[in-house]
């Protein structure tokens, strides 16, 4: 079970820092100013999560039930006591953690599972202390009731995360059941194989969405940061949360583990620093350059297996290895696969057109990670016919539709289809005249550059060709060179 000790150990919750001012009185044991509004912020949060883990989970089953009903129809078919034994009780099995999963409401105590939350032990830690402590925050009685149905709406999704690594666990065990089954049947494989496998990739994606609930639920938000501040200024909360939190629990740490006494005995910093200068000193003037290297070398393949790790779903503590090729963009929501973009081109002037400008905006759904299909329209704006002759003016106005596929590394072959309106107008009454419409043809290729911007997250730039612009009377610029914005 992988646990991630870092200095966010209580990256806790709590208030907003520009819209309330809590501090902490000259006792050095109360909290002045507790917001009615945040406790209602966390129960939204926590509600939320509960209700998407529930409705994604119950999909799930449907689908395992579905999924077994016809591997044991096929079965059946061809061996009849075979399917009795392998899918005995299994219905009933599933139907009952469907069950128990809508009827969870938390009371068990709960147990650390997968990789460790920071930000989840530390949210559930404040609540308690909360509940235990009321004269540390003086909560008035509305406060007390969105306490309390905060921290049961957190222990109940809580309840329901463990409820569906349970599910996991089972559909786990039922895949192994069945995988040998197949593997002492060869025969059967073409039979069964489709199914099994459908029933693995199904396993591998409910655990991803499963993993990026836990992740939404560890991630606070500056609001709930702000509680970091503030309680660690109380000396009963920092004695509360070494006693009660679940890294206290899981590592079963001393009382004194933070006092002078809780260290003797452990290497000091200097005495370490000493000990690799003592090392570097033995191998002379040069020690320190391998030295140097091997680190270097070492942070480098870190970070591979830490990408490796992320790909794979190191986040949820149990990592699976997917036998197919995974799409990243499976478990994500309709809106979550929408990229949206800006773009422009700009086309030389002749004796018949301006200069003009195309500035497009477009949407793309996400095919995978580097695959994309969308539409966008552009404005026509134009310049006038050199330095000297600048006038604007509304040159026309386009319709598009586009294919990126990744070819290697950060190029894609990029391919869409256009119609434009290259009549200047001035009202959009104008254009509805299809007549004036022409089409375009582009294929072309594309290079995707990653930025690091708040707003923009990558830039690309295309060569593309026209392979309909013979056709045009009179005839438009072939080749194209546009340069696009994606966020």
């Amino acid at each position: 079970m992988p646990v991630k000790i870092t200095t966010t150990i209580l990256l806790l919750l709590l208030w907003r820092a520009l819209s309330f001012g809590q501090s902490v009185d000259s006792a050095g044991n109360k909290i002045l100013g507790v917001p009615a509004k945040l406790f209602g912020r966390i129960q939204a949060k926590t509600a939320g999560l509960d209700q998407q883990l529930t409705g994604q989970t119950n999909k799930y089953i449907q689908q395992l039930l579905r999924r077994e009903a016809r591997l044991q129809k096929r079965l059946s078919n061809i061996d009849s006591a075979g399917a009795n034994r392998l899918f005995a009780n299994s219905a009933s099995q599933y139907k009952a953690l469907g069950q128990k999963l809508r009827q969870d409401t938390g009371s068990r105590n709960g147990s650390v599972s997968g990789e460790y939350q920071a930000y989840t032990d530390s949210l559930h830690g404040t609540l308690a202390f909360l509940q235990k402590n009321p004269q540390s925050s003086n909560l008035s009685s509305q406060q007390s009731a969105g306490l309390q149905a905060a921290a049961s709406q957190l222990q109940a999704l809580e309840a329901r995360l463990q409820d569906a690594d349970q599910l996991k666990q089972f559909t786990k065990l039922r895949s192994q059941q069945i995988g040998e089954y197949i593997s002492q049947h060869t025969a059967f494989a073409g039979v069964l194989g489709k199914d099994y496998q459908g029933m693995n990739q199904e396993l591998y994606y409910y655990s991803q969405q499963v993993r990026q609930y836990k992740e939404l639920l560890n991630n606070p938000d500056a609001m709930l940061q702000k509680a970091l501040a503030v309680l660690n200024q109380l000396p009963a909360f920092l004695s509360f949360m070494r006693n009660n939190s679940q890294l206290a629990g899981l590592f079963n740490l001393p009382g004194n583990y933070s006092s002078a006494q809780g260290v003797l005995g452990l290497q000091t910093r200097d005495q370490i620093g000493t000990m690799i200068q003592n090392q570097v000193s033995a191998g002379g003037a040069g020690g320190a350059a391998p030295l140097q290297s091997n680190l270097q070398s070492a942070e480098s393949q870190l970070d591979q297996y830490k990408e490796k790790l992320s790909q794979l779903g190191a986040g949820s503590g149990d990592i699976d290895m997917p036998d197919f090729k995974p799409s990243d963009q499976k478990t994500k929501t309709l809106w979550k696969r929408l990229e949206y973009g800006v773009n422009f081109q700009t086309t030389r002037n002749d004796y018949l057109f301006p200069t003009v400008t195309d500035l497009g905006a477009s949407v793309g759904y996400l095919l995978g990670k580097s695959n994309t299909v969308g539409l966008g329209a552009s404005y026509k704006l134009g310049w006038g016919n050199g330095i000297n002759h600048i006038a604007f003016s509304s040159q026309g106005v386009g319709l598009r539709s586009f294919l990126n596929i990744k070819l290697k590394g950060s190029f894609s072959a990029t391919g869409g289809f256009e119609y434009n309106y290259e009549t200047p107008f001035v009202s959009f009454k104008q254009i509805d005249h299809l007549s004036y419409w022409t089409q375009s043809g582009l294929i072309g290729i594309t290079k995707t550059i990653s930025v690091k911007s708040t707003v923009f997250k990558k830039t690309s730039v295309s060569l593309l060709w026209d392979f309909l612009s013979y056709q045009q009377i009179p005839k438009t610029q072939p080749i194209l060179f546009r340069v696009g914005y994606n966020f």
